[in-house]
């Protein structure tokens, strides 16, 4: 099979590979479509914090049963999405109802060969069919589920102020499910095209510029009170720092992002509000099941959010391209066969 591997930082090559055969418990997938994703651009720049080269990436993916276990509920032919995070299903996390944050996870295209390939093999567990969705719909489910699972760790209640630091696809996400939840939504980032982005879509209510004058904009969207529950979705250290300074007293903050570094704030002013903070890590099966929902029900624009398009072989020169030039990137989806 043909398959683009990122042999080391900055370097992208199209080899052939041999098939995967299927395991015990896998479903052997054609792989049709993959989402190019922030955690892909690092790879490639070389600033993942937890990568082997060399390192087929990929974890957005949709594609089509090839082969399947006896007695299984996949057939050949079937369109499926992938649920790229490979639980062990016996650790504490995983006997707890938690998989997605599994002591030994392995995700797709991060510690495990991922999906830019033609062929991959998937734990059936991972896969759920994709029912009227089409194979574009289905590539986009993961990353908007992270966005879902975000909302659903937050508790969020309808009527409260969200605001949502970062418009990148997962802040995008993150703020369309706030929305869904029925909060008042406000969207923060440095790039005016993206919050630019984020009010013509429809995701958010308002934006605020980051900038010298951010804390003042944040004081007026709020009368003075700070927001219900921020997300912070940069995976920016400094971004993350700040942002515990425009939750509300009583209010909590959702670090949905992960940097490699520690995260610092002023002890004082964190119990002065008594606020709440959660870490939200990956996504469940609940979560994909609400995004697909959301889809079939007409409440995702994902027609605003997929920009950009590519191939197999197109993606060693638009990966790297895209990489430095994002303006107007919102979603790339690469087609594969």
């Amino acid at each position: 099979m043909r398959a683009v591997v990122c042999r080391a930082p900055g370097e992208l090559a199209l080899e052939d590979r041999p098939a995967p055969g299927r395991g015990e418990g896998e479903v052997l997938v054609r792989v049709r479509r993959m989402g190019i994703c922030g955690t892909d651009f690092h790879i490639y720049e070389g600033s993942h914090p937890y990568l082997q080269y060399p390192r087929i990436m990929g974890h957005e993916l949709s594609g089509e049963v090839l082969d399947s276990p006896g007695g299984s509920a996949l057939a050949p032919g079937d369109r499926v999405i992938v649920n790229p995070y490979v639980s062990c299903g016996a650790c504490i996390a995983c006997r707890g109802g938690k998989p997605n944050c599994c002591v030994r996870i392995a995700v797709l295209g991060v510690h495990r060969d991922g999906g830019m390939c033609e062929t991959i093999a998937v734990p059936e567990r991972n896969l759920y069919p994709a029912g009227s969705l089409t194979l574009d719909q289905a590539a986009c489910i993961e990353f908007l589920a992270i966005g879902a699972h975000a909302i659903a760790r937050s508790g969020l209640a309808p009527g409260a102020r969200a605001l949502v630091i970062g418009a990148g696809p997962i802040g995008l996400g993150t703020a369309l499910f706030a929305g869904l939840a029925g909060s008042d939504v406000s969207i923060m980032d440095r790039e005016a095209d993206r919050l630019a982005f984020a009010l013509e879509s429809g995701v958010a209510a308002r934006a605020i510029g980051v900038g010298g004058g951010s804390a003042e904009l944040v004081r007026r969207a709020t009368d003075g009170d700070g927001f219900d529950v921020v997300f912070d979705a940069t995976g920016s250290q400094a971004s993350m720092e700040s942002a515990f300074g425009h939750v509300a007293h009583g209010g909590t903050l959702v670090l949905v992002s992960v940097v490699a570094e520690t995260i610092g704030f002023s002890d004082p002013e964190f119990h002065k509000r008594e606020m709440t903070v959660l870490g939200s890590r990956n996504a469940l099966q609940t979560d994909f099941e609400r995004v697909v929902a959301a889809i079939e029900d007409g409440r995702v624009p994902l027609q605003h959010l997929v920009t950009h398009r590519t191939s197999l072989v197109g993606a060693l020169a638009d990966l790297p391209r895209w990489a430095t030039r994002k303006t107007g990137l919102v979603k790339a989806l690469i087609e594969i066969g």
